[in-house]
């Protein structure tokens, strides 16, 4: 396969406004594009769903709803009642989170959520909040978490470098496993697709079939992937509140 038909293309980030300031390049580029459409998007739905609810809803303010209550019971299942006060951000997260990777499936869009720099930036705000939060909260025993009770004293060295290698790898894993599954489905249908050029117009409608499965499924994962990234920090915000 050509470099120029390569799977990683669809990755690139490539300027459509050139700007620069002071020497730095501050391009808009088709990835602030997609972010951009993303938060529009949702402003527009939210804006429509809401704008006459009524207590017989319609079917875009049930969607509203529906979405709201999911993310709020997730949120005090993880994190308990505590964390209340810390929904809209939560759900701001989520939102962002499963838009951006339903417009990467669209055709010949960008997925925004592929590129490790913005999930990580979203994790790294994400665990430096929830350790700010946890010391305001708890204050010096807050590094109480770092040796759960009842460990040995001779384990305690080991157990404190463990779990304190553990929380600090949480960024870490929570923006590689993001970005990595949008990676992997988006190069997977771009493979298919190729076979599906290659093939011709005789043989070319043989993959079809299983691409629309896979298409199918990436979509599932898009939406699963943003539901996993919303749990775990909730989790690691349960964590900052309750210490354990």
């Amino acid at each position: 396969m050509s470099e120029s038909h390569s799977p990683f293309d669809q990755f690139i980030v490539k300027p459509i406004v050139n700007l620069s300031l002071s020497g730095y390049d501050i391009s808009f580029t088709n990835s602030s594009l997609f972010m951009t459409l993303s938060i529009f998007s949702l402003a527009l739905f939210f804006t429509i769903a809401t704008w006459n609810a009524s207590l017989v809803p319609t079917r875009l303010q049930s969607l509203a709803e529906i979405l709201y209550e999911f993310i709020e019971d997730t949120m005090l299942e993880s994190a308990g009642p505590e964390s209340r006060k810390y929904f809209p951000i939560i759900f701001t997260i989520f939102l962002f989170v499963i838009i951006c990777n339903l417009f990467g499936m669209i055709p010949y869009g960008f997925a925004v959520t592929s590129h490790i720099i913005v999930t990580f930036v979203m994790a790294i705000i994400i665990f430096m909040s929830v350790t700010i939060i946890a010391i305001a909260k708890h204050g010096a025993k807050f590094f109480s978490f770092f040796l759960p009770e009842g460990t040995p004293w001779w384990l305690a060295p080991l157990m404190i470098v463990i779990e304190l290698f553990a929380y600090l790898s949480r960024p870490v894993s929570l923006s590689i496993r993001l970005a990595a599954n949008m990676i992997a489905g988006h190069v997977l249908l771009k493979v298919l697709g190729g076979f599906v050029v290659m093939l011709g117009l005789v043989w070319g409608f043989i993959p079809i079939p299983l691409i629309m499965t896979i298409t199918a499924f990436e979509i599932f994962v898009a939406m699963l992937q943003a539901y996993i990234f919303t749990i775990l920090t909730c989790v690691y915000l349960g964590d900052a509140l309750q210490l354990h």
